[in-house]
Parts: C-alpha cells; sequence; structure tokens
C-alpha cells in the first residue's frame, strides 16, 4: 500500500510541476494556498496549504529552493531508517 501511495505521489508530482503550464500551476497554488489559510472551514483543509506551495515551488525561486532542502533531508533520513543495522 505504502508504494502504491508513494507511485500516485510520484505521478502526481510529474505532471504538475513539469507538464503543467505555469498559467495553470500559479493560479492553481495561490488558490489552494489561500484555501488552507481557511482549513478550519468544512469544505477546506490544511492539506491545502502544503500542496499548494509544491506547486507555486515550480515557479518561485525561493520556494524552490526550500523545497530540494526538504526533499534532500527526507531522502537521507529515508536512507538511514532503511539501512540495515550492523551490530558486532
Amino acid at each position: 500500500m505504502r508504494e502504491a501511495l508513494n507511485n500516485g505521489i510520484e505521478r502526481f508530482r510529474r505532471k504538475a510541476l513539469i507538464e503543467w503550464p505555469p498559467r495553470y500551476r500559479i493560479p492553481t497554488g495561490v488558490g489552494l494556498v489561500i484555501g488552507g489559510l481557511f482549513g478550519w472551514l468544512p469544505i477546506l483543509g490544511f492539506w491545502m496549504l502544503p500542496l499548494g506551495l509544491v506547486l507555486l515551488s515550480a515557479d518561485v525561486h525561493v520556494l524552490r529552493k526550500r523545497r530540494r532542502r526538504i526533499v534532500i533531508w527526507f531522502e537521507r533520513r529515508r536512507r538511514r531508517r532503511d539501512e540495515p543495522i550492523n551490530r558486532p
């Protein structure tokens, strides 16, 4: 199940960040961020905020730099977690 979720996230990331033109990405990202700020309302949710920031990070340099750092941090953490423990 975890792998299916990761594959779905990767497909969305690739499609949204690479294939969508900026004229769709930017308004969608701004809308998601604004919707995430009103996350306590019934239809909207706080999940919209990080998703909007990820979409905006494809076009905004400051966010892109931060996203790269976070991805590298998560990958290093995942590799350490998945390493076998070698104890004597």
